[in-house]
């Protein structure tokens, strides 16, 4: 009688742990995360090194408002010879309107992004998905600091004046850097809702056209009709202006500051859970 022998089989090298892309941000730890969000802002900037033009709006923009508005629009609404009072009144406003402008480039890149299969890419990685859209806030918000420091350079030379202290200069940077933040949720949320950075940038100039005109950017409110005055009153635009134009001047702040900040939390804490959840669905 003939015995059959069998081997038992080599046992095998278990293979890799298939990638969790991020689903489970929970497991990953805060020092990890900042890591993955340090890593993709190295990546968002060297984008920025080889595409010097993407810095085109942040570098002449707060060049050509303010010269079209100081020169063209200036005599008008300050009267003629008073452009260099309408320079400081100005000028902090406009530091709220390069926040909202710039938090719009916010949504075309992430549109943008998903177009170009940039996303597939991250869906393989074992990152937090909000690594993600938080790279892309800092970078932006580098982009911010630079387009207010170039609008403070022109003011300074067509005659703004600090009248209040450097540390409430700084305070009108800070806070509209917090509110630009929070705007940049609104977009990134619209860039993953709307289908093409077209349709991103009609819906984001439907949003910022009555904002930045009907507030207190440009104009005194008190110049306006009755019934935008009141518009103008709950704009979040005017509290930042309002906020940033008293700590230059050194004028009272009242509730500017409060509101501006209060918007600012209130922004985020809506948009920011609905933007990242709208980004796990579509990776």
């Amino acid at each position: 009688m003939s015995t059959v022998t069998t081997t038992k089989p080599a046992p095998t090298a278990p293979g890799p742990a298939p990638v969790d892309g991020g689903s489970g941000e929970g497991r990953i730890g805060l020092r990890a995360n900042l890591r993955h969000i340090g890593a993709l802002v190295r990546r968002n900037a060297l984008q920025i090194k080889q595409d010097p033009e993407s810095m085109f709006d942040v570098l002449f923009m707060p060049i050509i408002f303010t010269l079209l508005f100081v020169f063209v629009f200036g005599g008008a609404v300050s009267g003629k010879g008073n452009q260099g009072e309408y320079v400081s009144y100005l000028v902090p406003g406009l530091m709220a309107m390069m926040g909202m402008n710039i938090a719009m480039a916010v949504g075309t890149g992430v549109n943008d992004d998903f177009k170009k299969g940039v996303m597939d890419r991250f869906r393989s990685m074992p990152i937090a998905r909000s690594s993600v859209l938080l790279a892309k806030i800092v970078v932006e918000i580098g982009r911010m600091l630079i387009a207010i420091t170039i609008l403070l350079c022109v003011g300074f030379v067509l005659g703004l004046s600090i009248a209040g202290s450097v540390l409430n200069l700084f305070a009108a940077i800070a806070l509209s850097v917090v509110f630009g933040s929070a705007l940049m949720w609104i977009f990134i949320l619209l860039g993953l809702t709307m289908k093409t950075a077209q349709a991103v940038q009609g819906m984001a100039m439907l949003v910022l056209m009555p904002l930045q005109f009907g507030s207190s950017i440009f104009a005194k409110p008190i110049t306006m009709p009755g019934w935008l005055q009141t518009f103008t009153d709950y704009n979040p635009l005017s509290n930042l202006a309002d906020a940033a134009r008293a700590l230059i001047n050194g004028t009272p702040v009242g509730d500017s500051v409060w509101m501006t900040l209060a918007w600012s939390l209130a922004i985020t804490a809506v948009t920011m859970p609905l933007a990242v959840r709208k980004f796990r669905q579509k990776t």
